[in-house]
């Protein structure tokens, strides 16, 4: 994988040690609490070999306001210049660590060993990382990739099914974004994705090479990468709308319905696009149609999007043939009446 920073290599392997046996002496680990528990056996040794900062990976935890507690553990540990942070969980802790590594010491280098399938299938490779600001989802950030990634799908073996759902979400995201054919093969394996760990592999690679091909042509997310924001618009605004209610990947593919949805009421989508993704978006939302979304506040929260530009929105949806593109439009009542009227008769039940 290429960076700004140079490039850095991503590892699949079926050991969940490595790279631990090559932690140098300065290695400092930000773990998910919980994953610890659950591969105490394997991860114990290490946590107990190097000064280890544990987290309750929630929302909440990667608000800015939990930040000067993270470094005075840090700094009680000895954390130097030099030094290098190694982030062991999912996406929360890899916003936290990277966010760390950006800022503390004027920038130290730092491993990410995800955990989660959206971890592993999208946000470890790409350099970017965000955190909160009361309830101001994803406002600071940075670009700062990995020095290394190492994927074990094993970690997977002990996720609940919302979570396996979540990964999926953003999987089924970017094959979307790559073709509406390559959408429409993962669709095809969609059930044998929880059925096979050696197709869920398969799809989890393919991810991220796909994205892989975005990112290095557009790291900074200034023009095509942003098609990447595919179902996150809407999802974020779900999100922030039911306090986090819904997964993360579960809002963006309800996200990326919605703007199927909207696409075909407003242009430039069609029926045939919403209709042909509507089958599997609705069977990885399964379970969540009863968490109230109320649309005033899911609009108003969409306004706030930090990719809007002015008063106008700027949104990802499906065109006439598809493809997902970016489009601008007003933030006006024919909008607001589409998304009031996708989420009192077609968001998935």
């Amino acid at each position: 994988m290429q960076s700004h920073a140079g490039p850095y290599r991503v590892d699949f392997a079926g050991d969940p040690l490595p790279p631990f046996d090559e932690l140098p002496g300065g290695a400092h680990l930000v773990v998910d609490e919980q994953v610890g528990r659950l591969h105490a056996a394997a991860l114990s040794p290490v946590l107990d070999s190097f000064p280890t900062l544990r987290i309750g990976a929630t929302e909440a935890a990667k608000s800015l306001e939990q930040f000067p507690d993270y470094v005075r553990v840090l700094v009680s540990g000895g954390i130097r210049r030099g030094d290098v942070i190694v982030a062991v969980g999912g996406g929360v802790v890899q916003d936290i660590a990277c966010f760390l590594a950006a800022t503390l010491m004027r920038g130290l280098e730092w491993w990410f060993v995800p955990t989660t399938l959206l971890a592993q299938a999208d946000s470890c490779i790409g350099s970017k990382s965000s955190i909160n600001v009361g309830d101001l989802k994803n406002l600071l950030g940075t670009f700062t990739p990995p020095a290394r990634v190492h994927v074990w799908a094993g970690y997977l073996e002990t996720l609940e099914e919302r979570e396996l759902h979540s990964g999926v979400g953003e999987m089924l995201k970017v094959h979307a974004i790559e073709a509406p054919g390559s959408f429409d093969r993962i669709a095809h394996d969609y059930d044998l994705l929880f059925e096979d760990a050696g197709v869920m592999q398969r799809y989890v690679r393919a991810s991220l090479e796909i994205k892989r091909r975005i990112v290095e042509e557009d790291e900074f997310d200034r023009g095509p990468r942003n098609v990447m924001n595919y179902g996150h618009s809407f999802g974020h605004a779900i999100e922030s709308a039911t306090r986090f209610a819904i997964p993360h990947g579960i809002a963006v593919t309800i996200g990326m319905d919605m703007a199927n949805f909207v696409s075909m009421l407003l242009g430039p989508g069609t029926a045939e696009t919403y209709e042909r993704m509507r089958t599997t978006l609705a069977a990885n939302a399964a379970g969540y149609g009863d968490v109230a979304i109320e649309a005033g506040t899911l609009v108003e929260a969409i306004g706030k999007d930090k990719k809007n530009v002015g008063s106008e929105l700027r949104l990802v949806l499906p065109d006439e043939s598809g493809r997902i593109g970016i489009v601008r439009r007003p933030n006006d009542e024919a909008f607001s009446a589409a998304c009031d009227e996708y989420l009192r008769e077609a968001r998935p039940r």
